[in-house]
C-alpha cells in the first residue's frame, strides 16, 4: 500500500515560482494544504529582457514581477535569487558544448538536475526548508517504509515525469509537485488561477528554449560557435551539398537541408548522422532512422540501481510517447534494445525508463544502432 508524498506534518516549502499559471497554482496549493510557502524566482539570465515581446522563455523581467504578484495575492514571502552564473556554467555552456559535439542536449533536464534539485534545493535545505516545490505534472510515492518513487502524472497528457528523471533518492526526498496527482485540463488549471485572483491565469505558456530568447537555436549556436562550412553527404558519401556548421542540424531532420541534388526516389531526404569530426552531416531515407538499439552513459536511478536485465517501457522525448524495451546495466552503462525498431533517436537525447507509471531512472543516449545499415 502506498500514499501520496502529501505528509502530515507542516512542511517549510520554498515555492520555484517561474511567473507561469503551473507554478504560481503550484505554490498556492501548497500553502492552501497548510505549508509555510515562500515564494522564489529564478533570475537564470544576465541580462533579461524587460518584456516578453521577443523573449519566449520565461527568464524576463516581467515574469519576474508576475511570480511576484502572485506570491503577493497566496499570502507568502517572496524573493528573487540570481543563480544566473550556474545556470550558464551547468546548462548554457553543455548545451552550446554537446551541440558542439554533434548531440542533441535536452536542456530542461540538465536544468532540473542541476539547478532546480541542486542548486536551489541545497540552497533551501541549508536555510532550513523541508522541500522545494514546483509546478511541473508528475508525482512523488511514499511507501509504508519510508522510500520514494517518482511516478507519471494522474493526467498523461500533462506528465512531464521525462524531464525529472535525473532526479535521485535525496532530491526526491524534498520534491513537492502539487499538479501532479489531480486530473485536471490546462483551462481547468487556468479556471482555478483565476478563482484564487491570479493574474497569470491567463497568460500564455512559455514554450522553446529559454535562454534562446527569439527561438532561433541555430543563429544562437552560430554566434557562440562561429560558422563552419562543411558537406552534406548522402549513404554513400557523395558530396550533394554544404552547410555553414554541423551543429546546425539535428538526428531525423528533413527541413532546412538546402540540397540541391534531389533523391533519385524522389522521396524526402532526413539526417541520418552528424560527424563533428570532419563536420559532415550525413542524410538518408526515412527507413535508415530506424534504430533496433542503443548504448547510453551517465544513468540516474530514481532508488535502487537495477540488477541483471529487464524489460520495461522507455519514452525518449519530453513529449514522445512510450516504447518497449529491455534494458541492462553493463559495467556503468545501459544497454538496450527495442522491441520494435523506432525512429529518429539522436546522441544526446536522454532516455528515461519506466515500470508501469514508475520513473526508474534515466541516462544519456551515446550511440544507436541501426536496424538497417550503419551510416
Amino acid at each position: 500500500m502506498t500514499e501520496t508524498s502529501q505528509r502530515p506534518r507542516p512542511l517549510r516549502v520554498l515555492a520555484a515560482m517561474s511567473g507561469g499559471v503551473d507554478s504560481a497554482v503550484a505554490a498556492a496549493r501548497a500553502a492552501e494544504a497548510g505549508h509555510d510557502v515562500t515564494g522564489v524566482h529564478l533570475a537564470l539570465s544576465a541580462n533579461p529582457q524587460s518584456f516578453r515581446t521577443g523573449a519566449r522563455g520565461c527568464c524576463t523581467i516581467e515574469d519576474s514581477r508576475d511570480a511576484r504578484r502572485a506570491a503577493d495575492v497566496i499570502g507568502i514571502p517572496f524573493y528573487v535569487w540570481d543563480l544566473a552564473e550556474r545556470f550558464r556554467e551547468d546548462v548554457v555552456e553543455d548545451f552550446i558544448a554537446e551541440y558542439e559535439a554533434g548531440r542533441t542536449p535536452n536542456p530542461c533536464l540538465r536544468c532540473n538536475e542541476k539547478i532546480k534539485f541542486a542548486a536551489l534545493l541545497d540552497k533551501a535545505l541549508a536555510l532550513g526548508f523541508d522541500a522545494v516545490c514546483t509546478g511541473h505534472y508528475a508525482q512523488v510515492i511514499v511507501n509504508e517504509d519510508g522510500t520514494r518513487e517518482l511516478h507519471r502524472a494522474s493526467d498523461m497528457a500533462k506528465d512531464q515525469s521525462y524531464v525529472l528523471g535525473v532526479l535521485d533518492d535525496r532530491q526526491l526526498a524534498h520534491a513537492l509537485f502539487p499538479l501532479g496527482d489531480t486530473v485536471t485540463t490546462k483551462d481547468e488549471i487556468r479556471a482555478e488561477a483565476e478563482l484564487r485572483g491570479l493574474a497569470v491565469a491567463k497568460k500564455p505558456d512559455s514554450h522553446d528554449i529559454c535562454f534562446i530568447a527569439d527561438g532561433d537555436t541555430q543563429g544562437f549556436l552560430a554566434n557562440r560557435l562561429g560558422k563552419a562550412e562543411g558537406d552534406i553527404v548522402d549513404e554513400s558519401g557523395s558530396v550533394i551539398g554544404s552547410h555553414e556548421g554541423a551543429f546546425g542540424f539535428t538526428i531525423g531532420q528533413r527541413k532546412g537541408l538546402r540540397i540541391g541534388t534531389p533523391a533519385a526516389d524522389g522521396k524526402p531526404r532526413y539526417v541520418l548522422d552528424i560527424s563533428p569530426v570532419n563536420n559532415t552531416v550525413t542524410v538518408g531515407p526515412a527507413a535508415s532512422l530506424d534504430v533496433s538499439g542503443l548504448t547510453a552513459i551517465k544513468p540516474r536511478w530514481c532508488g535502487a540501481a537495477p540488477t541483471g536485465p529487464g524489460t520495461y517501457t522507455a519514452q525518449l522525448r519530453a513529449h514522445g510517447g512510450e516504447t518497449q524495451v529491455a534494458a541492462e546495466l553493463v559495467d556503468g552503462e545501459l544497454e538496450v534494445t527495442f522491441t520494435e525498431p523506432v525512429r529518429g533517436v539522436a546522441p544526446g537525447q536522454a532516455i528515461v525508463l519506466y515500470d508501469g507509471t514508475r520513473v526508474v531512472g534515466s541516462a544519456t543516449i551515446a550511440t544507436t544502432t541501426r536496424a538497417t545499415a550503419s551510416v
